[in-house]
């Protein structure tokens, strides 16, 4: 196992136990926070992940105020998860020559706002009844303070991307602007892919790059600009993120179908039940025949019970090696990572990211 990998499984394990964010309310312009940091340059990114979430749990209202927008917001911070993009961030910040990590926690928080801005509007668009092993926000409050609350995410991650980061503010908001339109426009080409009887694998993967993947390299990209790299060097490590990003979604697709439930925190075989069209269904569309077809499109069309559901499309996925193809396309991207990767290899601190490359196309959840 590599270094990162022990790193991340540790950081996980850290995660599940640490003590869920205080349902306060917090005031949209809270942005000053009362931790310290060390001026030491950080190379561990299990020490990096520990003060980060501290940094998260330390937001405090601005006057007292209280309002019930807030209180979602804290509740979806406050759940079990991996903080992929604001820790990319924050390596590769280091990497590009930025120092100390910790000074580019507010750009971090930023990415971590706007990313769970987007589940929630995702999970009500997919009526999804579970995030990271809770209930979403929608159906914990209702439709309508989920999307508010989303809403105000959004507005709290522009203030924190460019607190500390004045002298680069234009560049990093015209990044932030292109990574959240192409988020936007993913989501929009997800939602259409359902209704579209003649959608490729080509389009599936333009999709996940937009909805997905863009900010993963988003993530590297802002980090690379904060520390003040030169944009082709930012151009490299957008590409490095944007390929890890691919490879990441659809291991996410395949750990969908055949992860433990117990690990994965969400629902498994959800996307089976909602008729999603992944890789994995989309590969099963081309490369059936005329009765594996037919089967399917019964499974898909006319099953009402989930379980015979799942059984029984998992049981074509099983006859057309389904689970093989999806984990050489996804190692197909994470390949090409490491192929982009070795033009930035030379930098103090990318092994960190080589290594959490390595750990994200091991992972089990």
């Amino acid at each position: 196992m590599c270094v990162w990998a022990s790193h991340l499984k540790l950081i996980l394990t850290i995660s599940s136990q640490l003590i869920p964010l205080k349902a306060k309310t917090i005031c949209p312009f809270s942005l000053t926070l009362p931790h310290q940091h060390s001026e030491s340059f950080m190379k561990d990114p299990q020490q990096i992940r520990k003060e980060f979430e501290l940094y998260l749990q330390g937001i405090e209202p601005i006057g007292g105020g209280k309002h019930a927008l807030y209180e979602p917001m804290y509740y979806i911070l406050g759940l079990r998860a991996k903080r992929i993009r604001p820790l990319l961030a924050l390596l590769t910040y280091q990497a590009a020559g930025g120092g100390n990590p910790a000074r580019a926690f507010s750009l971090a928080a930023g990415l971590e706002l706007f990313h769970n801005f987007s589940l929630i509007h995702d999970d009500i668009m997919d009526n999804a009844p579970m995030r990271r092993g809770m209930p979403t926000v929608h159906e914990k409050w209702d439709q309508t303070t989920a999307i508010l609350s989303g809403d105000a995410l959004f507005a709290l991650s522009v203030a924190y991307l460019t607190r500390d980061f004045p002298q680069h503010a234009s560049t990093l908001i015209n990044e932030y602007a292109r990574i959240s339109l192409g988020v936007c426009e993913g989501q929009l080409e997800d939602m259409a892919l359902a209704a579209n009887e003649k959608a490729t694998i080509e389009d599936y993967l333009e999709m996940i790059r937009k909805k997905t993947a863009m900010l993963i390299g988003g993530a590297m990209s802002l980090g690379a600009i904060a520390a003040g790299a030169r944009p082709e060097r930012v151009e490299m490590f957008y590409e490095f993120g944007e390929s890890m990003g691919i490879g990441f979604q659809l291991h996410d697709d395949y750990l969908d179908v055949y992860a433990e439930r117990a690990k994965f925190g969400k629902q498994v075989a959800g996307d089976i039940i909602e008729n999603k069209k992944t890789f994995l269904l989309l590969k099963a569309m081309e490369l059936a025949d005329e009765s594996q077809s037919k089967k399917l499109k019964k499974l898909l069309e006319k099953e009402t019970d989930p379980e015979k559901k799942v059984k029984g499309v998992m049981k074509i996925y099983a006859e057309l090696n389904i689970e093989e193809l999806t984990k050489e396309k996804m190692n197909h991207y994470f390949e090409e990572a490491r192929t982009i990767g070795e033009a930035l290899s030379r930098l103090e601190g990318f092994e960190f990211l080589q290594e959490f490359l390595d750990a994200l196309a091991q992972r089990e959840y």
